[in-house]
């Protein structure tokens, strides 16, 4: 039978490990640094190898800690899983669920109102959500699972696509007060675009049901912000992508219109990301609930934003699902 110790010293060796940081691993354990140091040098003696070379720069495994790395990771999670399945067994789903998510318009009023219901149906999980742009640092900032839009890079980590959101063209009546309207994909060339191309360059790429086409546009203003785009657009300043349900109510009021209208840009994924496919009940609660409402809450949502303003009923700032 295993030394409950040694048990111990592998999970805190799998979180300085993930991190690369002795620093972020203790703020992580509520440890001191001092403590996690002497555990993981007492640890590395029992195994009888060196698993990390430290630095005054960096922290870095070494061959045996990389191979070592893998086995113990999968051991602390299953070990984690297990606890966790047997408390969520006694009584739900409990603790701390620590979520990133992109700072997006669509996050902010339909994204909420999912979380809002979850924290009723799960009163002994308490999320906190952080609003942050990608790229996000799963395990170095100690979240269980983050919202994107963006795939990530690395591949050791667990992607989920869950929904999409979809993309299409739109413009000020201001701007098209001296402008004939483009009636094909190809008469964008001759408009002006805000684009997120810092060069005010860009191929857009749209489709029609089975149909796709390529148009090569320009601007003079370019940003990196949906959302100062829209406001640009509002002002007259050119034609801008936008994800249909993010400016539904400036539609509704007129100070936007749907470019092309028969047309769509290529639609925005969004994803589910996590360091490991063995989860915490807190975090398989949270998957399994938004994956089955974000799409149906999104494609009304985008369905009610494609509809002529005449026909569409103002949606509520905040959807409250119910299953």
């Amino acid at each position: 039978m295993p030394h409950p110790q040694i048990l111990r010293d592998m999970a805190l060796f799998v979180e300085v490990a993930k991190r690369r940081s002795f620093s972020q691993a203790a703020a992580a354990l509520g440890m001191p640094i001092s403590s996690l140091s002497r555990r993981i040098t007492l640890f590395e003696a029992a195994v009888g190898l060196r698993l990390l070379d430290r630095t005054t720069r960096k922290l870095v495994l070494t061959s045996y800690g990389e191979a070592y790395l893998a086995q113990a990771t999968r051991l602390v999670e299953e070990a984690q899983k297990t606890f966790d399945d047997m408390v969520a067994e006694a009584k739900g789903p409990t603790g701390m669920l620590k979520i990133a998510a992109p700072p997006d318009f669509w996050v902010l009023r339909h994204f909420s109102g999912l979380v809002t219901e979850f924290s009723r149906n799960f009163e002994h999980i308490h999320v906190h959500i952080d609003l942050k742009p990608a790229p996000i640092d799963l395990a170095g900032e100690n979240y269980d699972l983050a919202v994107t839009i963006e795939e990530p890079r690395e591949t050791s980590l667990i992607v989920r696509k869950i929904a999409d959101v979809h993309n299409a063209l739109f413009a000020s009546p201001i701007y098209f007060a001296t402008r004939e309207r483009p009636e094909v994909p190809g008469d964008l060339a001759n408009h002006q675009l805000v684009l997120s191309s810092p060069t005010g360059l860009s191929n857009l790429s749209l489709a029609r049901d089975s149909e796709t086409a390529e148009v090569s546009v320009r601007g003079p203003i370019s940003c990196n912000n949906q959302s100062l785009a829209r406001r640009l657009a509002i002002a007259g300043q050119g034609i801008t992508g936008a994800n249909i349900i993010s400016v539904d109510r400036d539609l509704a009021s007129g100070r936007l219109e749907r470019v092309l209208p028969e047309w769509r840009l290529a639609p925005t994924p969004v994803y589910i990301v996590t360091t490991s496919r063995l989860l915490p009940a807190k975090s398989r609660s949270f998957i399994d609930f938004v994956t089955k409402r974000l799409g149906a809450v999104l494609g009304a949502a985008n369905r009610g934003a494609s509809e002529p303003a005449a026909h569409r009923l103002e949606a509520p700032a905040v959807y409250a699902v119910r299953s």
